[in-house]
């Protein structure tokens, strides 16, 4: 499988960006952000919690964005194929609230491209 071969689903005000399909949460951790590109937002999200668990055997991230007016609710985790750490969530949660991270992503986010406006 190549670099991109991510899923985008997309299902109302809810996307979801994974690597496999069927979607599967092993684990999870969500967070608040303000309203921007939601798949923007996932994907570099995805791109830092990866770095974090790449050597997790059998490790599929997923990140799932789901807008509500001018706040998104971020679920993100994923898959693992083989034993799950007992503080796995808390990693995530670790990385879904450090305020550099989350600066740079909003930062990101926050630019539009043409015909992204709303995704």
């Amino acid at each position: 499988m190549t670099r991109r071969n991510w899923h985008i689903l997309t299902d109302g005000d809810a996307l979801v960006l994974a690597r496999r399909v069927p979607v599967r949460m092993d684990f999870a951790a969500t967070a608040d952000f303000p309203a921007c590109n939601r798949l923007l937002l996932a994907q570099q999200i995805r791109q830092d919690i990866w770095r974090r668990l790449q050597r997790l055997k059998g490790y599929a991230p997923v990140v799932r964005i789901q807008s509500d007016g001018n706040r998104l609710q971020v679920t993100a985790g994923g898959q693992v194929d083989g034993a799950i750490p007992s503080d796995l969530s808390d990693q995530v949660a670790e990385i879904l609230n450090t305020p550099a991270l989350r600066q740079r992503w909003i930062a990101h986010a926050a630019r539009t491209r043409e015909g992204q406006r709303h995704v």
